[in-house]
C-alpha cells in the first residue's frame, strides 16, 4: 500500500524518546508530591516511603533510569545529527549505541537494586 509507513529504528527512537520524556515528567511530578507531604511531618512522608520499598516499585525505578539514560543519550544523538548534519549517515549506529549504554546501564543498576 502506498504511503503507508512500516516504522523502523528512526520511529523507535523516536517514540522511546517521547516515552522516556513522559516518564520522566510523571517521577517528577510524583517527587515534587512526595518533597511536599514532608512539610505536613514525618509521619506523613514515612508512610509514603513504603511505596518506594515496595516490590512493585521496583520494575518502575528500573525503568525510569533506562528513561533517564536513554533520554540523555537520545538527546545528544539528535544534537550530534542537528550540529553535523553528515552523520545522518550514521543516525542507526548512533541509537542502537545510545540504546545499548542505556540498557547496559539499566542492568547494573539492577544488580546494584537487588
Amino acid at each position: 500500500m502506498k504511503g503507508l509507513y512500516y516504522g523502523g529504528p528512526g520511529q523507535l527512537a523516536w517514540l522511546l524518546h517521547r516515552v522516556a520524556g513522559i516518564g520522566i515528567l510523571l517521577f517528577l511530578i510524583l517527587h515534587i508530591v512526595d518533597i511536599f507531604l514532608a512539610s505536613f511531618g514525618p509521619e506523613v512522608f514515612n508512610k509514603l516511603l513504603f511505596i518506594y520499598h515496595s516490590p512493585v516499585f521496583k520494575p518502575l525505578i528500573a525503568m525510569l533510569v533506562f528513561g533517564v539514560v536513554y533520554h540523555a543519550l537520545n538527546g545528544l544523538r539528535i544534537i550530534i545529527i542537528d550540529f553535523w548534519p553528515r552523520m545522518t549517515v550514521y543516525q542507526k549506529p548512533l541509537w542502537v549505541g545510545a540504546t545499548a549504554i542505556s540498557l547496559l546501564v539499566t542492568l547494573v543498576s539492577i544488580v546494584a537494586m537487588i
